[in-house]
């Protein structure tokens, strides 16, 4: 194995940990959100995280294994293809933190952007390390939905906000506003 792929191990054990503190808060975060909308949002997250922690894992072993890279699709299925909720634990979770310090809609938002904006760097670094085709394509599937998750986000914050659309809908109207 390169050194660049026993890096990229390296820091996917990281992330899997990263992943899980996002799993952990965006949980209590859809429990704690007013907008409904909103806390959708979050619970849909908390999957996509669980589906992340899964397929990482299934990686690290795979590869540490000495079975080499496997595909998302392999690697979501042998982490076991359904996706369910792992327990919730009292641990140190950074962004818990934060969210507990402001327990608002708009806090809970811009950490979960600040958050996924960090994934996306993150990813797009274990990108750039990457050398065979399928560690560039599953690292690629990684940052495109962290770019998805980010999308989101951002929406939710305009629809909080007030100043914009929501998945497509208007959230509101400069002519409604006036009436």
């Amino acid at each position: 194995m390169s050194e660049k792929s026993s890096r990229i191990l390296v820091e996917l054990e990281s992330a899997r940990k990263t992943e899980m503190a996002g799993y952990y808060f965006y949980t209590v975060a859809a429990e704690m959100i007013q907008d409904e909308k909103g806390r959708a949002v979050f619970k849909g997250l908390a999957l996509d995280e669980l589906q992340h922690i899964k397929v990482i894992a299934s990686i690290v072993d795979s590869v540490s294994g000495g079975l080499g890279w496997i595909s998302y699709e392999e690697a979501l299925e042998k982490g076991g293809g359904e996706v369910e909720p792992l327990p919730i634990f009292k641990e140190e979770n950074e962004l818990i933190d934060k969210l507990n310090k402001n327990q608002t809609d708009m806090n809970a938002v811009n950490i979960a952007i600040e958050s996924e904006e960090e994934a996306v760097k993150f990813y797009s670094e274990l990108l750039k390390l990457a050398e065979s085709p399928t560690e560039k394509v599953v690292l690629s599937t990684l940052l495109e939905m962290e770019r998805g998750h980010l999308k989101l986000l951002r929406w939710e914050s305009e629809a909080i906000k007030k100043d914009g659309f929501w998945c497509g809908n208007m959230e509101f109207s400069v002519e409604q506003e006036r009436e």
